[in-house]
């Protein structure tokens, strides 16, 4: 796979508690150099980058109910919709585990709807956190998001207990087909295993480790 294809499935994020304007500043820099698809950013600095990538390829994408998804609906659609103004075009969010395990599928889908509605026709993935799931459970999480309207599932925040498996970005290309796009999150880290993903049925990447990715690619291509 080429580097600038490689490129356009990279979220380039930046999620850390630290992060400064000058990081934000360079994150969308290096997005535009790569060609990345995507910064992924917290609400804070959505504004930020809307500004720099003004008219770019390079679309904003915001998480909401980040990291733990347990804050209340009416808060996460309320951030979503303040994204939307601040000019995200995309909202990555963590659906709620605790009402997913309790069997509480209605609240779990109407989380997805009133985010989604918030979002107003911009794409929404939904975090479905797999290391924390059972099978059943992450095949779950995939129907009611498909259900509930969103574009996309997305393996993990990378701030819990594990990250992005090739089975687990398998299991959701099945339970979702073509229906939905699948993002794989959390230790994708080589170009090796962002291949590995993409193989395994992923259509976007998250990661924090997207130049050395298209290095990784760079350096294939070379042989």
């Amino acid at each position: 796979m080429k580097p600038q294809e490689i490129a356009r499935y990279i979220d380039h994020t930046l999620l850390a508690a630290n992060a400064t304007e000058d990081k934000v500043d360079q994150l969308c820099h290096e997005a535009l150099q790569y060609g990345f698809a995507s910064v992924c950013v917290n609400s804070c600095w959505t504004a930020r980058c809307a500004s720099l990538l003004k008219d770019a390829p390079v679309k904003v994408c915001t998480v909401v109910g980040f990291p733990l998804g347990a804050m209340k609906t009416e808060s996460k659609a309320f951030e979503a919709a303040q994204a939307v103004v601040d000019g995200a075009s995309e909202i990555d969010m963590v659906l709620n585990v605790g009402w997913l395990k309790e069997g509480k599928l209605d609240l779990v889908e109407r989380d997805i709807r009133m985010v989604k509605a918030a979002c107003d026709g911009r794409l929404l993935k939904v975090i479905i956190e797999t290391c924390l799931l059972s099978e059943e459970e992450k095949q779950t999480a995939c129907r009611l998001s498909v259900t509930a309207g969103a574009d996309f599932v997305k393996t993990s925040t990378g701030f819990s207990t594990g990250g992005a498996t090739e089975k687990d970005v398998a299991l959701m290309r099945s339970v979702v087909g073509e229906k939905l796009g699948v993002k794989a999150s959390g230790g994708v880290r080589s170009f090796e295993t962002a291949v590995a993903m993409i193989s395994s049925g992923a259509s976007r990447l998250g990661t924090s480790s997207g130049i050395a990715i298209v290095q990784g690619a760079e350096s294939h291509a070379a042989y």
